[in-house]
């Protein structure tokens, strides 16, 4: 029985660091997936922010009676036409 002993404790061994490893790797891939999700919500806000913010701005261009800058020259070319 002195020569199962051993074999049997190894066993055990194998088992629990296995074990162990598997919930390690999970907890580790649960830990990444947070870490994304708080990076993609955060990046979420700050785009909407920059959205608010320039809504905004226009508002406040538009109280003051300031009319946006037209990047086309089009609109440009038809404002020296008249």
């Amino acid at each position: 029985m002195a020569e199962t002993d051993p074999k049997s404790v190894q066993d055990l061994t194998n088992v629990v660091q296995t074990l162990l490893q598997q919930m390690q790797d999970k907890f580790q891939t649960m830990s990444d997936q947070i870490i994304g999700r708080n990076i993609l919500t955060d990046s979420l806000k700050c785009h909407t922010r920059i959205d608010d913010l320039e809504k905004n701005i226009a508002d406040l261009m538009t109280q003051a009676g300031v009319e946006e800058i037209e990047a086309t020259p089009e609109k440009a070319k038809e404002g020296q036409g008249s």
